[in-house]
């Protein structure tokens, strides 16, 4: 499709006076005619600053309605927004906020420190947000408050023109600004209603961050489109959650495994009725396995699933049916994505096999803004996406994630995945949580080196582990070194940051030596 609807205005159409969303701080209620309303105002105000289509904006903010007000504003304006990512200092905001060319910085109280030096060094016209800036002139309530209700031209919008940009985790150099569009939010929609049951009637809660796909996309904007109602906390609270779903307001949910991991340690996680749960869908990292089969027990099914900030993001979702038989698979490509399997010498995988993941589909982005080099490396010549994930589809076409091909590293002239050795690592019954990378060695070229979370109330002797792993592990897989650490450094989707462990591992052999 080339055009489609203008998706706050058709959903205000269709269902004005229902709740669109619920602030939980301030138990304030927007329904969707009052979201398309300041979405249009918005716009307006943009345009009546002088910014014009294809210029950028940037925010700045913990999750609340109003910035969908913005993401919906800026659709209308065909403005490109850019959700920034909170976690980060200043020293890595502005090289990114200086390559967006972004004309304006919209914040909220949380952010106004670093906002201001942001906009002091480069120059930047401030926009605060929120109910502390609301009688402020120059603040987004003041320009909604001035600005023209009447529509921001025809109605229509293009498919694949950039909506909005996602910077990706940049576990290594300046990250990349994956451009997000409308067409491959419809995408989304489909392939995540569809698969996780979802519908108008269905209640979510919002916590994953805004600068994240999954923030935006699982499933808060699949819902907004469908009419249903999501529950905004600023940030993910385990208390919360779980009074949340205690008390039946949830119907539908998503989280990504250090959710699922700090839920499954609640003290009154058994004290839900998860059968009041329609769906429970997971992604952003493997899931080990042991949170999934103690969710089972108390009759609840997670769901794995897997995608991208380039896949707008969902490709996979376990079908709740198979998911107990099948644990660890992520599932069957969803109906708008295409999967093919390529192995090392470039040859399609028919039937049962194991090689590179790639794909392709309206749920796939056009590329990386002003990046045409990056975009070139990222698909085949015939089109498809590199995932850069090696997968396994099994005899009844379910796909499995071995590993990513960066991560995987050669012990004595063998293979090693670490996500293999990590699924074998959480069966401990001491250890919560692992993380294996590869590490130069003098003997074998690379060995791995493990790092471990301890489970609650549990002590870790790592002088036994080699011998508990090869029980489990053929000798090459077997970690030569094995560290208890107190956290793990993670991106916003729950991925642990490897280059982080490497260079601290590293770090800690030269100071040794």
């Amino acid at each position: 499709m080339e055009w489609l609807t203008d998706m706050a205005a058709k959903r205000a159409e269709l269902t004005p006076h229902r709740v669109a969303f619920t602030d939980h701080d301030t138990g304030v209620d927007m329904t969707f005619a009052e979201i398309n309303d300041r979405a249009t105002r918005f716009a307006n105000a943009l345009l009546d600053r002088g910014l014009t289509p294809g210029d950028r904006i940037a925010v700045l903010c913990m999750n609340r309605a109003d910035f969908f007000v913005i993401l919906f504003a800026a659709q209308k304006s065909r403005i490109i927004l850019i959700p920034l990512n909170w976690r980060q200092p200043q020293a890595e905001l502005e090289p990114i906020l200086a390559q967006s060319r972004a004309k304006l910085l919209i914040h909220d109280a949380d952010f106004a420190a670093i906002a201001g030096a942001l906009a002091t060094t480069l120059g930047l016209p401030l926009c605060p947000m929120g109910e502390d800036a609301a009688n402020r002139p120059d603040s987004m309530e003041a320009m909604i408050r001035a600005a023209s209700a009447c529509p921001v031209g025809d109605g229509r919008i293009p498919a694949e023109a950039p909506w909005y940009l996602l910077y990706t985790s940049g576990t290594t150099g300046l990250p990349k600004a994956a451009i997000q569009t409308a067409g491959m939010a419809w995408a989304n929609m489909v392939n995540y209603s569809m698969a996780a049951t979802l519908t108008g009637s269905d209640c979510c809660v919002n916590y994953l961050p805004l600068f994240h796909t999954a923030g935006i996309n699982l499933p808060t904007l699949p819902l907004f489109l469908l009419g249903g109602r999501s529950i905004i906390l600023r940030k993910f609270d385990v208390d919360t959650v779980v009074s949340l779903m205690h008390k039946g307001e949830v119907t539908s949910f998503f989280a990504v495994p250090a959710i699922y991991q700090a839920l499954s340690l609640h003290p009154d996680l058994e004290e839900i009725d998860f059968s009041a749960i329609s769906y429970l869908g997971c992604g952003g990292a493997p899931i080990p396995e042991r949170i999934l089969t103690d969710f089972l027990k108390l009759g609840a099914t997670i769901c794995n699933g897997m995608g991208m900030t380039e896949t707008g993001p969902t490709v996979f979702l376990m079908d709740p049916d198979r998911a107990e038989e099948k644990i660890g698979s992520v599932g069957k490509a969803q109906i708008l994505t295409d999967v093919r399997l390529q192995d090392i010498n470039g040859m399609i995988i028919e039937g049962e096999g194991e090689g590179e993941l790639q794909l392709r589909g309206p749920g796939i982005t056009p590329g990386y803004m002003d990046n045409p080099e990056a975009t070139a490396n990222a698909f085949t010549e015939d089109g498809w996406l590199r995932s850069g994930d090696v997968a396994r589809r099994d005899a009844d076409g379910y796909y499995f994630i071995v590993d990513r091909i960066k991560d995987m590293y050669i012990s004595g002239g063998e293979n090693v995945y670490p996500a293999e050795v990590e699924r074998v690592l959480t069966t401990h019954p001491a250890i919560l949580e692992a993380v294996v990378i590869g590490v130069e060695d003098a003997k074998w070229g690379e060995v791995g080196a493990a790092f471990l979370l301890e489970r609650p109330g549990s002590t870790l002797g790592t002088a036994e582990l080699p011998a508990w792993c090869r029980t489990l592990l053929a000798p090459y897989k077997v970690p030569k070194s094995f560290h208890v650490v107190n956290e793990l450094p993670r991106t916003a989707a729950g991925k642990v940051r490897k280059n982080i462990l490497r260079d601290s591992f590293r770090k800690a052999e030269e100071t040794s030596s």
